[in-house]
């Protein structure tokens, strides 16, 4: 299975356990590996034979702006959802990293993989 990739999908939210997280908007970065069969695009050279990896974007970074979740858990299984539910794709890695949540580390987070690798 051939992937398709967007990685460092920077989205503010409001996402955190905390008061102080629930009154502010933070960035998380989002990375998403999505499998797909790309030899029909690569033969006809066009968009409509392929994940629209734009469509995509656009589609996560609304969900992910309006979003109100406590834990990055939650928002990646949304994500995921959303994916397999909405594009052509019968396979997801989310990985959602919250930068700075944890003093001393830069890079926080959850990786999960969602739907069949076939």
């Amino acid at each position: 299975m051939d992937i398709i990739f967007l990685h460092n999908l920077k989205v503010d939210t409001v996402i955190g356990i905390f008061d102080w997280e629930r009154r502010i908007r933070q960035d998380v970065v989002i990375d998403l590996d999505m499998g797909s069969d790309i030899r029909k695009a690569a033969a006809s050279d066009h968009i409509d034979d392929t994940l629209d990896y734009k469509s995509v974007a656009k589609r996560i970074i609304a969900f992910v702006e309006a979003a109100e979740f406590q834990l990055v858990e939650t928002l990646a299984e949304r994500i995921a959802g959303i994916i397999l539910g909405e594009f052509p794709v019968p396979w997801v890695r989310v990985r959602i990293n919250k930068q700075g949540a944890v003093r001393g580390a830069r890079d926080v987070g959850v990786i999960i993989e969602r739907g069949d690798k076939g």
